[in-house]
């Protein structure tokens, strides 16, 4: 699994990017079939910088989300927890093998 952080308008520190990938990587224990996933933090807005990630996965389409917050940290973790919502989701409903119109009788 490849990971990337990217950062605009802006540098991120060192350990920053560290936490960025630890945080990140667990996201594969959700998930066998990721294969990359692309972090951007938008550094424009210094009071409310936005966190975007970006997983893409094996016969799925891509799980995007993005947030504001007040640190970067924070939006890290809001973002993450969408993308966590995603792609417990679409696991759901990969592995209902009815789909998502069946009806239990």
């Amino acid at each position: 699994m490849q990971v990337n952080v990217s950062a605009r308008h802006g540098h991120l520190k060192s350990e920053d990017q560290a936490i960025i990938v630890e945080k990140v990587e667990k996201l594969r224990r959700l998930f066998d079939r990721i294969n990359a996933i692309e972090v951007t933090v938008d550094l424009e807005h210094l009071d409310k910088p936005s966190v975007e990630i970006n997983v893409s996965a094996e016969h799925s389409p891509d799980f995007v989300a993005a947030t504001e917050s007040s640190t970067v940290i924070s939006a890290l973790d809001m973002t993450i927890g969408k993308v966590e919502h995603q792609i417990r989701k679409h696991k759901e409903r990969v592995t209902e093998h009815k789909g998502p119109n069946a009806r239990h009788t």
